[in-house]
């Protein structure tokens, strides 16, 4: 599983890091990034829990 969130479409409220704060963070702009590559496989649910939570739908799976 891959995601990545577009940055047109995040408002920074910081719900994907606080679901999942080992695959999300903050990035230079102040907005959620998600980690490069293969989200690892133990991260998975709580990876799919934050892209079906997110409010504006800025989290999309690769």
């Amino acid at each position: 599983m891959k995601v990545f969130v577009d940055q047109d479409l995040c408002i920074s409220c910081g719900l994907c890091i606080d679901t999942c704060p080992s695959v999300y963070d903050w990035n230079d702009d102040g907005k959620a990034s998600a980690i490069d590559g293969e989200v690892p496989s133990d991260n998975e649910d709580e990876a799919r829990e934050a892209l079906e939570s997110c409010p504006s739908d800025a989290i999309k799976e690769e």
